[in-house]
């Protein structure tokens, strides 16, 4: 039978950085509080959890790259919400910050969690914060747990 790995909903004793972008800060204060609240109910300590704020999405590849590579954390979680405008600004937003991203995760080898809500509009964002879907910072959270623990057994 082959051998399979799964990572464990358990959070105890891992350090996790959470970066946050400012710009849309309406939805993202959700988007992290739903982060935070997975991480603790998982079994974090609230001390071993940094809140990083940025201006907007943009940012968070740099940030993440470099708590990534700081040694300090498990996982990094990063937090934004991108809403498509009347200009092709939407698109590289989103496009630029999920390749940051990605490229911080597998340039530390520190799992790197892509918390950006991407929407076509103000109602999508507020619903992904969960008003009417899952907050997707609750879920960013679980995955950091889950793929922090599959890390550990690799």
């Amino acid at each position: 039978m082959a051998q399979e790995i799964h990572g464990a909903l358990q959070a105890e004793g891992l350090k996790f950085g959470l970066i946050v972008s400012r710009f849309n800060e309406f939805i993202t204060s959700k988007l992290r509080d739903g982060a935070l609240d997975a991480l603790v109910r998982h079994g974090a300590d609230e001390e071993d959890i940094t809140v990083v704020w940025v201006p907007g999405a943009f940012e968070l590849p740099l940030a993440a790259q470099a708590m990534a590579r700081s040694g300090k954390y498990d996982a990094v979680i990063a937090i934004g919400a991108v809403i498509r405008g009347s200009t092709p600004h939407f698109d590289f937003v989103a496009g630029e910050a999920a390749k940051g991203l990605a490229k911080a995760g597998m340039d530390s080898g520190v799992p790197v969690i892509f918390g950006v809500v991407t929407c076509e509009t103000l109602e999508d964002a507020v619903e992904r914060a969960g008003t009417r879907m899952p907050n997707r910072g609750f879920e960013a959270g679980v995955t950091a747990i889950e793929i922090t623990n599959v890390m550990r057994q690799l």
